[in-house]
């Protein structure tokens, strides 16, 4: 009688329930992953994504730069003209010492690019503009122009992307122009925009060596 009593009592899990729960969909439900967690996403990516895009825009930040200098006239279009001490307090200039460049941490590193080529966005825009003003009969420096924005936009994204893959605080997007001086002369508007598309060709080789750094250290 004891016997034919513990044959009848349940055994297993779900038990309680009044049925047992095949043993193999026992361990399927300890094997699979719960649908909650979802998988970390590989920075790698993202990263050789990015590296390949600003190897492409390296090849054309000369092109550009020389292109807005020959439409300028002269002292800009003058052979060798260069004037490192112009620079834009609303646009982060690319120059650091090695020695910082190399002992900063990925947040600060990818935090410094998003910020730059935010500004670069939108300055571009701007230069685009007075560039429509001062020689509307140029479609080729107006259409590097936009092209240079729009990859500049476009590495932006990929910074983003890996910033989120590592977990990074993605800083929110702001207007970096702030007050623009829309009564500025001409000559100063050319001085801006040589300091921006200088600072574009910059600012790329910056990101190609940032990314490199980066690609090394997160490989596929």
């Amino acid at each position: 009688m004891n016997e034919l009593a513990a044959r009848a009592q349940p055994q297993g899990p779900g038990a309680e329930l009044g049925f047992p729960l095949p043993a193999p969909l026992c361990l399927l439900s300890l094997l699979l992953p719960s649908p909650s967690l979802a998988a970390p996403i590989s920075p790698a990516e993202p990263i050789s994504q990015a590296y390949s895009l600003a190897l492409y825009m390296q090849k054309n930040t000369s092109t550009l730069l020389q292109t807005y200098l020959q439409y300028q006239g002269s002292p800009f279009s003058d052979p060798g003209f260069s004037a490192p001490e112009l620079q834009l307090s609303s646009l982060p200039s690319a120059a650091v010492s090695f020695k910082t460049w190399h002992a900063l941490e990925d947040r600060e590193r990818l935090s410094r690019a998003q910020r730059a080529f935010l500004a670069l966005t939108q300055h571009l825009q701007l230069v685009g503009d007075d560039q429509i003003d001062l020689n509307p009969g140029s479609p080729v420096l107006l259409a590097q122009l936009g092209v240079a924005r729009l990859r500049a936009q476009g590495l932006l994204g990929n910074v983003a992307a890996i910033m989120n893959a590592l977990g990074l605080p993605i800083p929110p997007e702001e207007d970096t122009l702030g007050l623009v001086p829309f009564g500025a002369s001409t000559f100063e508007r050319k001085c801006r925009g040589y300091v921006v598309t200088r600072e574009y060709g910059h600012w790329t080789d910056r990101a190609v060596r940032d990314l490199a750094l980066l690609k090394a250290k997160y490989p596929v």
